[in-house]
């Protein structure tokens, strides 16, 4: 829970409520998996994107320090066209329907490779059954992670304490393009892999903010405080509300998962352990709206919006 507990439900529990950090309901969401994900692979007799011994309905948030050189998947008209666009990110390969091919002309955008053009039903066939891929389908190399000591002292950055879920980092991506975030910390294990499901909920964003992949997270906190980084942690027993925080930049906020929160390393490494007080009868939030709510107070404390 990001604000306060609501102190009357809790005297109607003959039991004591288990702690929620920023959301009411803890994050039981199952990561979204790729159904069937077998595409042919480029000619010549190059490997197919399923790795021998893989299941084929492995989840969308294989942890990186495993599987992180692998290729990335991006589907929809924002994602891929993002990456198109992106000089850094390099196109293994692009399937798209008519209708898709004759939009990317007619908008003059310009392709890498030469897209394979398949009916509608083929790129069905290859993602999850509620995937809504319109017509492009890429496959591409990993966008490189910067290492922390290389981030700027300015504005903000966002540092995800194990959040699982692709849908909520998704979002929280595109909210930290929208703020002019500088960067995400995330670590290297239990967190979704930048491709997938976690791409088309950003909408393009891993384009424009990058991520930025750590081993141990407390150490990495430990480097930002050193580096002159304000580091506040959000948590429902947070000592004040964060809009009665004084800010300054460059300004580090921590977000944990839902149900758990922050971890007490990650707690006790942070410089400011704030909440988010809500005026209204639910006092709980989803950890991606609760992103952009401390993104926006961050923002306006920070004097960002007029930049």
């Amino acid at each position: 829970m990001w604000g306060k507990v609501n102190r009357g439900e809790q005297l109607k529990s003959p039991l004591k409520p288990p702690k929620l950090p920023y959301s009411g309901t803890r994050d039981t969401s199952e990561p979204m998996k790729d159904r069937k994900f077998v595409p042919k692979g480029p000619r010549g007799g190059s490997k197919p994107f399923n790795r021998p011994g893989k299941s084929a309905g492995r989840p969308a948030w294989r942890e990186r320090d495993s599987h992180g050189d692998g290729p990335v998947i991006l589907y929809g008209w924002h994602t891929v066209t993002m990456a198109l666009a992106n000089p850094q990110r390099r196109i293994r390969k692009l399937t798209l329907t008519e209708n898709a091919a004759r939009r990317l002309a007619d908008e003059n955008i310009q392709t890498p490779v030469a897209p394979e053009i398949v009916r509608p039903q083929e790129i069905d066939r290859l993602l999850s059954p509620d995937a809504v891929h319109q017509g492009l389908l890429a496959e591409a190399d990993p966008l490189p992670s910067p290492d922390i000591e290389t981030l700027k002292q300015e504005g903000m950055v966002l540092v995800l304490d194990q959040i699982t879920d692709p849908h909520n980092v998704g979002a929280i991506l595109r909210s930290a393009a929208a703020f002019a975030v500088k960067a995400i910390v995330t670590t290297a294990r239990h967190s979704p892999e930048a491709t997938g499901v976690l791409a088309k909920a950003a909408s393009g964003a891993l384009e424009l903010v990058p991520m930025v992949s750590v081993q141990n997270l407390a150490r990495a906190l430990t480097a930002l405080n050193e580096r002159g980084f304000q580091t506040v942690g959000l948590d429902s027993e947070g000592s004040e509300d964060l809009s009665e925080v004084t800010l300054r930049e460059p300004l580090a906020l921590v977000l944990g998962a839902e149900g758990k929160g922050l971890r007490q390393l990650t707690r006790e490494t942070c410089s400011v352990v704030a909440r988010l007080d809500m005026p209204g009868e639910i006092k709980s939030l989803n950890v991606s709206n609760a992103a952009v709510l401390s993104l926006y107070v961050g923002a306006v404390r920070l004097g960002l919006m007029k930049r």
